[in-house]
């Protein structure tokens, strides 16, 4: 088989995995939140739980809203056909439209005209790293429009510090509210410019929960913030309880002594993903 119908037969996969079946650290941390919970928190945790098992169970969709595609494609340098993977991702957005089946949710911001299959102008986002070797690893976020909702960004003074950027992260998190279909997770990125900060916060979805930074600083700041989250008290669906978030994890890049970029992505407790590698001889490892 073509190299290019292997990589679009594998994204088709690969959303099919990642709108049915939560990965085992996201489920793992909602069963521990539903167990010290109580009251409407701990009941809206139990219908949540029950959603994800009749999802896994009947190959339904999680929720409805199945997201805007994203792709994060590590790709190595000597991997035959790195020219055909984008074109290839695209048709099995389009594939996996119909057959799993997809929301359609490309929409042009000019027109209003729905695409009708999750494509259109940098729609599915491919984030890009080239490394080395002759595999390619393929990992999907199809993110929620709610939760993109209440995604935030600023430039704080280099003066304000992490005391600025703590205080930055816990207002949001207050002004988001039920919004975002809490407990979340929060990706918090620093540094680097405007674009940089909004990606890492992005790119910190992908981290499992189940990981600390390898930083020992940005882990214990993760820490302190996600317990500041959970004393909020906004709980599962804002509608109250111990349970506002799920994690807190940041990342960051050296940014210019005259600005302090921060952005914040949520993710809402539906956290989808899910990976593929694709082997030199053709094989495909999956996982989420």
């Amino acid at each position: 088989m073509k190299i290019s119908k292997v990589i679009e037969s594998v994204t088709v996969e690969l959303l099919r995995k990642a709108v049915t079946t939560l990965p085992s650290d996201v489920k793992e941390v909602l069963k521990r939140a539903y167990e010290v919970e109580e009251g409407v928190g701990k009941i809206q945790l139990k219908n949540i739980l029950d959603n994800i098992e009749l999802a896994e169970k009947k190959q339904f969709t999680i929720c409805q809203d199945t997201g805007t595609v994203y792709f994060y494609v590590k790709a190595g340098g000597c991997f035959k056909g790195l020219e055909k993977i984008r074109g290839a991702l695209i048709k099995g957005v389009r594939r996996a439209t119909v057959e799993i089946p997809l929301r359609p949710n490309a929409v042009n911001p000019l027109t209003q005209e729905n695409s009708g299959d999750n494509t259109g102008f940098h729609i599915p986002h491919i984030y890009w790293e080239v490394v080395e070797g002759e595999e390619v690893e393929i990992t999907v976020l199809p993110k929620g429009g709610g939760s993109e909702n209440t995604s935030k960004y600023t430039m704080l003074k280099p003066s304000d510090g992490l005391d600025g950027v703590k205080k930055f992260v816990l207002e949001t998190i207050i002004e988001a509210g039920a919004q975002p279909c809490p407990p979340t997770i929060i990706g918090v990125g620093l540094g680097g410019g405007a674009d940089i900060a909004m990606k890492l916060a992005k790119t910190a979805l992908l981290r499992p929960l189940n990981s600390h930074h390898p930083d020992r600083k940005v882990a214990e700041i993760e820490a302190e913030l996600l317990e500041a989250a959970n004393m909020t008290g906004i709980g599962p669906m804002g509608l109250g309880g111990k349970t506002t978030a799920l994690a807190v994890h940041i990342e960051y890049a050296h940014r210019h002594p005259a600005s302090y970029p921060v952005g914040i992505v949520f993710q809402c407790w539906a956290a989808r993903r899910a990976s593929a590698k694709i082997l030199p001889d053709g094989s495909i490892m999956y996982s989420t």
